[in-house]
């Protein structure tokens, strides 16, 4: 497969006007124009005269993944809703559709790519763990409402707890530590969320850290131990 983030973007457009047509490279153009500038009508009739909703741009970028970046609103909804897009692509960093989605707290467009099979606990980094680094508490309620996993564990250990410390806001860490998210696990350096809100210099979530961890120690302390037989 052609890696298309280390061709020269000549060279790629080239390759892709000799698979579509001189004609359809003009639509190629047009299309990507139109996600940029979330012009919805182009895009529709490019769809209806056949052009493919996952075409990606000189850079390797999907459409529908670019519509999110952008953002183009109008353009991500319309291409979510082509029966023949396919929402579970990656790009170079691993992440996913719905991760950006989550990041940029688009919780309308959350709720369509989880309809769609949008994978909710991929491997590695998930979508949870980047909607707690955006703050967005209503993404966050939903994704744990369609089975993701609270504590789920980055490639490095990183917890999104841990990530909601440092980059979100005091109610994302609030609401995940409500929720029942442990916030005495450590990541692979051995850092707790706590340790994250202090590096971000977030005071009020150290403050609601430190009342979790009390919480949750008394929990445990309380909870009875099983007789052995």
């Amino acid at each position: 497969m052609l890696d298309f983030q280390r061709l020269p973007k000549l060279f790629v457009f080239w390759v892709l006007s000799l698979g579509m047509g001189m004609a359809s490279a003009g639509s190629y153009e047009d299309f990507f124009d139109a996600v940029k500038k979330d012009d919805v009508t182009v895009v529709r009739s490019l769809l209806q005269r056949g052009f493919d909703p996952n075409t990606v741009n000189l850079q390797g970028v999907p459409a529908l993944m670019m519509a999110v970046l952008v953002p183009s609103p109008q353009v991500a909804d319309l291409l979510i809703r082509s029966p023949q897009i396919r929402v579970e692509v990656r790009n170079h960093n691993d992440e996913s559709v719905l991760m950006l989605a989550a990041i940029k707290g688009y919780l309308p467009l959350v709720e369509q790519l989880v309809a769609k099979d949008a994978d909710v606990n991929k491997t590695g980094w998930t979508p949870l763990h980047y909607a707690a680094a955006g703050g967005h508490v209503a993404v966050m309620a939903y994704l744990l409402d369609q089975s993701a996993y609270i504590d789920a564990e980055s490639p490095n250990g990183t917890t999104p707890l841990m990530m909601a410390a440092k980059y979100g806001n005091p109610e994302s860490v609030k609401w995940l530590i409500q929720a029942g998210a442990d916030p005495t696990l450590t990541n692979q350096w051995g850092l707790t969320a706590k340790d994250f809100a202090v590096q971000g210099r977030q005071q009020n979530s150290i403050d609601l850290l430190d009342a979790g961890l009390a919480r949750w120690r008394a929990q445990q302390k309380s909870t009875p131990i099983p007789a052995s037989r």
